[in-house]
């Protein structure tokens, strides 16, 4: 009798926010892995409204598609509070969002990034997950340094090595702009997910959910607001 080899089943770890990049990442996930799990962060952040999102666009996505459904597994939350209590950024702390002396707007958190694939790394180990999905994008984007690929590759490198396990980190949206990012939404699973990003996901840095706009709710001037915009607009104008 001739034993026959099941076929490898594919698995990965999606850092979810519960962000329009992150809701991309999660469906371009559900495309192409067999099993698909969560990882969210709260970090302190001003917008903590965003973790709020989580599960209802955890529970929209798996309406999309009945292979969707079948993919989704488990979600995770995990405390991340200790990057809040090393500094003011104004993603955690109520300070003007600027441009800093050092270049960088007020916004970035240092080491942010680092610290959510370090996390995510150790929680995957222990998973049987070999892959990290992530929506950094150094297009279209608000200039941290942790968005970069080189320091997502060198990141992805540094876990192989710790870890003393296969590890690689995808980021689907790493050479497109927010344009690209709804273009993508809409191939993936066409005016469902458009409406779903729209509705339920956040963005605002500034948590602001009592303001509808076309593209989604928020402040509609903060950077992320401002981002996210902009890129429904090239969008809408070359359809």
């Amino acid at each position: 009798m001739t034993s026959q080899t099941s076929p490898t089943v594919t698995r990965a770890l999606v850092l979810f926010s519960g962000g329009q990049d992150s809701a991309t990442c999660l469906a371009w996930a559900l495309d192409r892995f067999d099993q698909v799990e969560t990882i969210g962060f709260d970090y302190g952040q001003r917008h903590a409204v965003e973790l709020t999102c989580r599960e209802k666009v955890r529970i929209g996505m798996a309406s999309l598609k009945e292979s969707w459904a079948s993919r989704l597994g488990e979600d995770h939350m995990i405390d991340a509070t200790v990057l809040k209590s090393l500094g003011e950024t104004a993603m955690t702390h109520d300070v003007v969002i600027e441009t800093t002396e050092a270049g960088l707007p007020s916004t970035f958190v240092p080491g942010r990034n680092l610290l959510f694939l370090t996390l995510a790394g150790a929680l995957a180990v222990r998973r049987g997950i070999s892959v990290l999905v992530g929506g950094m994008c150094e297009t279209d984007y608000s200039g941290y340094p942790d968005c970069r690929n080189d320091t997502i590759q060198a990141q992805a490198e540094t876990l192989r090595l710790g870890l003393g396990k296969p590890m690689s980190i995808e980021t689907p949206l790493m050479y497109i702009d927010k344009a690209g990012t709804w273009e993508m939404a809409h191939g993936l699973a066409g005016q469902a997910l458009i409406d779903l990003i729209v509705e339920d996901t956040h963005t605002c840095y500034l948590g602001d959910r009592s303001q509808r706009h076309v593209w989604g709710y928020g402040c509609g001037s903060c950077p992320a607001c401002e981002l996210r915009a902009a890129g429904w607009d090239r969008w809408q104008a070359a359809k």
